[in-house]
């Protein structure tokens, strides 16, 4: 394998993204490519099962293309999917949820972490589970806040509505012992400014899509996997359905216009 290969990023839809935007600014040399599976999302109402055969299609898809690491960026998928696609590809494959649970760990001084996701993602009680390998005196609690991507892919990222939204949400959550809050959902990062707005400087919020991002580095540097090219990688972006809709949204998540988006037919 060699490093100057393409770092892969998927997910079911756009909320990826916001890992890319962090990998580019860690890793700016670096080539990315993103696959958006838009034409199943959401995953959270699907069977394990499901979501680990679309998790192998797309992996094969993104090791056909070269990778050489895969970022499953996908809370849901990172739950029910990422151990069988650890095991059966041979190539580094990593998710949201460890990365996030350890830089949670790391700043919690009571801990007693909160954690916002999908539905999916807070039944799951993936992060619980990998807190508590890492502490078994972890104090957890999750709320699961639907709205909030609505609000992303919408564009609702300041003003009213958002607040009393995530006032709604997190009035029910907040305790004074909990210092540390999980973004458990890879849009949620974009929805920063609106949560710091309600819950104040007291709790530290732990940005998924940062922490992956650094999660991802340290990997690649320890198998001296990180590119030498000393000038700006490229990135390229496939999609299952509506590329127009993924590129007019994309803006938001980027910070900036991107040039082409692939559809691509998976069986």
């Amino acid at each position: 394998m060699a490093s100057s290969q393409p770092i892969a990023v998927f997910d079911s839809g756009l909320g990826g993204l916001t890992v890319v935007k962090a990998l580019q600014k860690i890793l700016p040399n670096e080539s990315i490519i993103y696959f958006g599976d838009t034409a199943r999302v959401p995953y959270g109402n699907k069977s394990q099962n499901l979501i680990q055969e679309y998790g192998k299609e797309i992996t094969e898809f993104l090791i056909n293309k070269g990778a050489k690491i895969v970022i499953v960026a996908c809370n849901t998928a990172s739950a029910l999917a990422l151990p069988l696609l650890k095991k059966t590809y041979d190539i580094p494959i990593i998710g949201v949820i460890e990365p996030g649970a350890e830089k949670a760990y790391a700043v919690t001084k009571s801990k007693t972490i909160g954690i916002i996701g999908t539905l999916a993602t807070i039944q799951s009680e993936a992060y619980e589970k990998e807190l508590l390998t890492l502490d078994d005196s972890i104090d957890t609690k999750g709320m699961a806040c639907p709205l909030f991507v609505p609000l992303v892919e919408e564009g609702w990222l300041e003003g009213d509505v958002p607040i009393q939204i995530a006032e709604t949400y997190l009035s029910e959550l907040i305790t004074n012992k909990m210092d540390t809050l999980i973004l458990g959902c890879t849009h949620y990062p974009l929805l920063i400014p609106v949560l710091e707005n309600v819950i104040g400087d007291r709790i530290c919020i732990v940005d998924s899509a940062e922490t992956t991002a650094k999660y991802a580095s340290d990997l690649l540097k320890e198998l001296r996997l990180l590119t030498d090219s000393a000038t700006e990688g490229g990135s390229e972006y496939y999609v299952t359905d509506l590329p127009v809709r993924f590129k007019r949204v994309a803006r938001r998540f980027l910070g900036r216009e991107i040039d082409h988006v692939f559809p691509v037919h998976l069986s």
